[in-house]
């Protein structure tokens, strides 16, 4: 194994990770915006509006890719898995 080849595997894994964890950082992101200006209008400061909301809209975003995470990732295990001959010696 040469020295591009471990850079070019975890260049792979890096963004299999941001890939996978875009959806829900994009959701919560829309959701943070939304009570930010919900909160400016109305001058409502409670802490918890501005965690609830975001918490919620990102265990909704798991349910709806969970299966589509769990593919990508099971694909990326089953290649590395499967070409591990290739990486040992």
């Amino acid at each position: 194994m040469s020295t591009e080849f471990i850079i070019g595997l975890a260049g792979q894994a890096v963004y299999l990770v941001l890939e996978v964890s875009a959806p829900m950082l994009a959701l919560g992101l829309i959701v943070g915006l939304i009570v930010s200006v919900f909160q400016a209008t109305t001058q409502i400061q409670e802490q918890t509006l501005a965690f609830v909301p975001k918490i919620v809209a990102v265990l909704l975003a798991l349910l709806l890719f969970g299966q589509w995470i769990i593919t990508k990732l099971a694909d990326f295990t089953s290649q590395i898995l499967g070409n591990l001959h290739m990486y040992i010696g």
